[in-house]
């Protein structure tokens, strides 16, 4: 029976990973800030990344980490004091816990980390695949530094993967509640041209391939982790809409006021990226949601829909 650490395990895709493993017989080891009482098939243990404090005995008989720490992009504002946190609570994080594999007898033999599209910057309509630079702004640099630091692992030994996950979809937690709201009331409309694409995955099919990379030992380096079909966010609202059984009448929400009321992180709702999956495809990934009206189905139930 295998065991895997998993730090960011009281996050949406951490909880939702620790129920799956633990449903296929894994044991997980929880990297937790506050303590909490163990299960049959969790046990919990406390760190600390910003004093460097980590219970040594997390890695005790662990084959494998995954890394979903990090705080939150869309949370706050990006003042230089959040985004020097963001950075910090991914890159930290990972070189706590490699600080302490180099210290203690383990039998870790890879880590599992997430990383972000936002890697790919703002590209228009250029389908992007795993072979580009990083985007010279806040949140390329952020996801390279990420990925850069989680590879540091291969000096000890270890296989080390990163996962650029486009945006997750799922009920009742990210993005996906809060753009269908004001459709739900029949307030809904386009974000700045709507040209935008937005590279998107259902929480299930995320989980699904942090799984499938836990299992296939001969994946390594990175992989983009996003549905087939990106979609515009004219698309988007369109098809949320539609599968709301409401109307979409309002004008577009011009990018200058989104830009007034939300700074910087105006980015995550204007940007363009358009991500291929082809790559992790060609290893044998099957999408159980590959298209949005899929995914938008499963995800608003039949009391959503009128």
């Amino acid at each position: 029976m295998k065991k895997i650490l998993i730090t960011g395990a009281s996050g949406m895709v951490g909880r939702h990973l620790t129920a799956a493993l633990t449903k296929k017989g894994y044991i997980v080891h929880a990297l937790v800030r506050k303590p909490h009482p163990d299960t049959q098939q969790v046990k919990y243990f406390t760190w600390d990344v910003e004093k460097g404090i980590i219970d040594k005995v997390c890695v005790e008989d662990v084959d494998a980490v995954v890394h979903l720490a990090g705080e939150n992009i869309g949370k706050k504002p990006w003042s230089k004091r959040v985004r020097t946190h963001i950075l910090k609570s991914r890159t930290d994080s990972i070189g706590l816990i490699y600080k302490l594999l180099a210290t203690v007898d383990h039998q870790v033999k890879q880590v599992v980390s997430a990383s972000g599209t936002g890697y790919y910057g703002s590209k228009r309509d250029e389908l992007l695949n795993e072979d580009r630079v990083p985007a010279d702004d806040f949140l390329g640099q952020t996801c390279f530094a990420w990925e850069m630091a989680v590879a540091k692992g291969r000096s000890l030994g270890l296989r080390t993967l990163s996962l650029r996950s486009g945006v997750i979809f799922a009920k009742d937690q990210g993005i996906l509640p809060k753009l269908a709201a004001p459709i739900k009331l029949g307030l809904g409309a386009t974000l700045g041209s709507g040209k935008q694409y937005l590279s998107w995955i259902h929480l299930d099919d995320a989980v699904a391939m942090y799984i499938y990379a836990l299992e296939h030992p001969a994946l390594q380096g990175v992989y983009n982790m996003v549905a087939p079909e990106p979609v515009t966010n004219k698309q988007l609202n369109r098809q949320i809409a539609k599968i709301l059984g409401k109307p979409l009448w309002l004008p577009p929400v011009p990018a200058f006021v989104l830009r007034s009321i939300l700074g910087k992180m105006s980015d995550l709702l204007l940007d363009s990226t358009r991500v291929s999956p082809e790559k992790i495809i060609n290893t044998g990934f099957r999408f159980q949601y590959p298209t949005l009206e899929a995914a938008l189905k499963n995800i608003f139930s039949k009391e959503d829909q009128t």
